[in-house]
């Protein structure tokens, strides 16, 4: 309806100009035609797109970035990195934030967090993405042999298998095109273009380190933290920031930062410097920094401080295995793991806050392979017990009443 009363209003104001005289002569000089009908002006009018002064420009470059396997283009001229979960990578809207500093808090009663680290260095080797671990243990560079490998075979196998039903299917045929356009999204050449779900059972192949440009740091060897700070440096300088021309985006895994093993473990001011002076490193530059910590060691002052620094903060927590409340109120709760909370999620280019749908996820092991998130689930009453919600209403004959109660 409202296309055809602007149609209609166009035709009115026409007739009045035709009336006027020099419609006609206008729109020869504008045009360059000598006869101009009505409905010549009005498919012009109405087939004229309507322009945004906010309209975006997308150049060759911007193709190019979304060439490059394991970034994408976010909301506010934002790039996301994946985090090597796509189930995290949803939560969060898209990934990791390329500049943004990523914040773990880890459980002292299990670790939860080297899941996160895993998957999150093991996807930057897959898309041949620089990557720096830093660690406390004494051999970080065997920390390499334990990341897990993308689960390609099944996935190449089950593709083949369909390409051959594919010849056969006559009943369906329409469907062909969506099957296409789910491959085309997530899958080119046999790998993920973005995220991989990775086996944990199977570690890395070798041929992914090959070429790689991987740097370990063993932050015993550090008595303090400039040497280690010059290092990150170095590495982010490969990186600099260049939205126009993004070749490659850098990666940094810092684990458990502040543990008694590091000298600097009781040298907090020199911590929140550190941090601070290479989250500022980082926005420059086209990388992603992800630090654990155990907020278990520190005090409570030095975690905030930690907290308020992130651009994105992350937690996770063991659950106990035999806990019958916890088993009784969600479903699910034998396959349980852990459990991850999204406490901030970055904000770059923008002053509004992400709200997300929830905070809490549950973390499984699906077929004790891969890693995956849930919303958590309230199980269902057992209505052969006779206790529910509604056992403490007015109805069920309660001696307490209330002042609504009747």
């Amino acid at each position: 309806m409202e296309k055809e009363e602007f149609v209609e209003n166009i035709v009115c104001v026409v007739d009045f100009l035709r009336l006027c005289g020099w419609f006609t002569n206008c729109c020869i000089l504008c045009t360059g035609v000598d006869k101009i009908d009505t409905g010549t002006v009005i498919s012009m009018a109405v087939n004229k797109p309507r322009g945004s002064s906010f309209s975006r420009n997308f150049t060759a470059a911007s193709n190019t970035i979304s060439q490059i396997p394991g970034l994408k283009h976010g909301p506010n001229g934002t790039m996301f990195l994946s985090s090597g979960i796509p189930d995290l990578d949803k939560i969060l809207g898209g990934g990791f934030t390329l500049g943004s500093l990523v914040m773990v808090m880890e459980d002292p009663e299990a670790p939860h967090h080297m899941l996160l680290i895993r998957n999150f260095m093991s996807q930057g080797l897959v898309h041949n993405q620089p990557l720096l671990y830093a660690s406390p243990a004494k051999d970080p560079r065997g920390f390499l042999g334990t990341l897990p490998s993308p689960m390609f075979s099944k996935d190449e196998k089950s593709r083949d298998r369909d390409a051959e039903q594919e010849k056969g299917l006559r009943i369906a045929w329409q469907y062909k095109k969506y099957f296409g356009e789910q491959n085309s999204e997530f899958q080119r050449d046999g790998k993920s273009e973005y995220c991989n779900d990775f086996d944990l059972r199977k570690p890395l192949e070798r041929h992914f380190y090959s070429g790689q440009q991987i740097d370990c740091i063993r932050l015993q060897d550090s008595a303090d933290l400039t040497t280690f700070h010059d290092r990150c440096s170095s590495f982010l300088s490969q990186t600099p920031r260049n939205d126009r021309n993004i070749t490659c985006a850098g990666r940094i895994a810092i684990q458990s930062l502040g543990a008694p093993q590091c000298d600097f473990s009781d040298k907090e001011c020199d911590m929140l410097s550190f941090i601070r002076s290479l989250k500022g490193t980082v926005r420059s530059s086209n990388a992603v920094a992800v630090i654990t910590y155990p907020p278990s060691l520190v005090s409570p002052s030095f975690s905030k401080r930690l907290q308020h620094l992130a651009d994105t903060l992350v937690s996770v927590k063991a659950i106990p295995d035999e806990d019958k409340e916890m088993a009784k109120l969600l479903t699910g709760y034998q396959d349980m793991v852990g459990l991850l909370s999204v406490h901030k999620v970055a904000r770059i280019n923008t002053q509004v806050p992400t709200i997300l749908e929830a905070t809490t996820f549950s973390m499984k092991l699906q077929k004790r392979r891969s890693l995956i998130l849930e919303c958590l689930n309230q199980a269902p009453i057992d209505g052969s017990s006779g206790s529910s919600y509604a056992s403490s209403g007015s109805c069920s004959g309660s001696s307490k009443t209330g002042a609504l109660d009747f």
